[in-house]
Order: C-alpha cells, then structure tokens, then sequence
C-alpha cells in the first residue's frame, strides 16, 4: 500500500475526530444556554410571584434536551459513517494492490 493510501487513511480519521469535536463542542453550548434558560424560567416565576419548581423547568427543558441529543446523535452518525468509508476505501486500496 501506498504513502497516500496511508495519509488518506489519516486524514479521514483526523476529519472525524474534528467533527465529534465540533458535535461535543456544540452539545456544550447547548448545555450552557440551558443553564440560562433555567435562569431565565426562575425569574420569570418570580417575577409573576409563583413558585419555580423542577417539574417545571424540566418539562420547559425537555423539547430543548431532545434537540441536543438529536445535533449529537446526528454528529456522531456523520462521523462514524466517513470512517467506515475510509476504511473500506483503503481495505480496497490495499486488495487491490496485494492480489
């Protein structure tokens, strides 16, 4: 096999690492905006002098949390789909090259 079947080989695999890491880094910011919602959820209760509970908030929550979970879901499946791509470009590569 050759040099550039090995470094397309890499750079696939360096591509994946990125977008997970761009997938959790979005996951991340997600989370913060939810800890600002929350806030926001609390002084709103206040504000209208009711009570802020759990319950509440995690039924406010609960669409946002979904959509999270679907960004990383979605990152994760791109990720894990231009791997095997690699790979199997490269097994064929090297097929081609030891028959």
């Amino acid at each position: 096999m050759e040099n550039q079947d090995y470094n397309k080989a890499e750079n696939a695999v360096d591509n994946t690492k990125d977008s997970l890491k761009n997938t959790a880094d979005n996951a991340k910011w997600k989370v913060e905006d939810l800890a600002d919602r929350a806030k926001d959820y609390i002084n709103e209760r206040r504000n209208n002098d009711e009570e802020a509970t759990s319950e509440g908030w995690l039924e406010r929550a609960k669409e946002k949390a979904g959509d999270t979970w679907e960004d990383i879901k979605q990152g994760a499946s791109d990720a894990w789909e231009k791997t095997k791509d690699a790979a199997e470009d490269v097994k064929a590569e090297w097929n081609k090259k030891t028959n």
